[in-house]
């Protein structure tokens, strides 16, 4: 779901000749928006034209043919592909020297924890029985989620569901607005714990508007299952 979650990035382009900031900024606002992009050479997916979207660039410095960028973008988006075909459109040609991606999803750089914080943290708990600083570390797999729509399902919806059902109408109690057919969401219990991550196959207008039918395909179950107690009986079961 990380890997399929919106990204920002910081890179630093490199013009192959100097033009004036007004004229870089004017190409860059061509590239927001719903863009056509081949994935470079060098890289690791099929290299067929596919639509990406820019949600926003912004240059933060430029000096001499060095440009340091902000940019906002939909998952799938390559950087050094777009800093190509800017230096395209500017008539100078552009590489990318350096990239840093500083937001995944709902998690940012500026709240990330080193990779030697961490060590440190699991020291004090083992060998000292300090918990403590880890705890902190440690987010519930909820906050994964929170910038994806919310369905939030009864009891015995969240039971079926960690077995593996696809959601239906009937178990849907409260449901995020503008939710789209296609659209991902985190299918949680009355309680805000994390069941599931579900495909829409119907929008909220149409879950709102019927009273059965499968409204979300299953993607992924997170909830072990037995949390919650089966609310229905198996075929066999039912026949005795």
């Amino acid at each position: 779901m990380i890997a399929h979650s919106d990204k920002e990035y910081i890179a630093l382009a490199q013009l192959h000749a100097r033009v004036p900031r007004e004229k870089l900024e004017e190409v860059i606002r061509e590239f927001v928006g719903r863009i056509y992009q081949r994935p470079p050479v060098r890289s690791s997916v099929k290299r067929t034209l596919r639509v990406k979207e820019i949600y926003g660039i912004e240059v933060l410095e430029y000096e001499g043919v060095f440009a340091l960028m902000r940019v906002s973008c939909q998952h799938g988006t390559y950087i050094r592909k777009l800093v190509h075909d800017i230096g395209e459109i500017l008539g100078v040609g552009a590489h990318m020297r350096e990239l840093r991606r500083t937001r995944t999803g709902p998690f940012r750089e500026e709240s990330s924890v080193r990779m030697h914080e961490l060590s440190e943290a699991v020291y004090l708990y083992e060998e000292h029985g300090r918990g403590d600083k880890l705890r902190s570390m440690i987010l519930p797999h909820e906050y994964i989620v929170s910038h994806l729509p919310k369905v939030l399902v009864l009891d015995g919806a969240a039971s079926a569901i960690a077995y593996g059902a696809d959601l239906a109408v009937p178990g849907i109690s409260v449901i995020s607005e503008g939710i789209r057919r296609g659209d991902l969401a985190a299918i949680m219990t009355l309680k805000g714990e994390l069941v599931a991550l579900g495909k829409a196959l119907m929008s909220t207008e149409e879950v709102l508007s019927s009273d059965r039918g499968v409204a979300f395909k299953t993607v992924r179950v997170i909830m072990e299952r037995g949390v919650y107690p089966k609310g229905w009986k198996k075929r066999s079961e039912a026949q005795r």
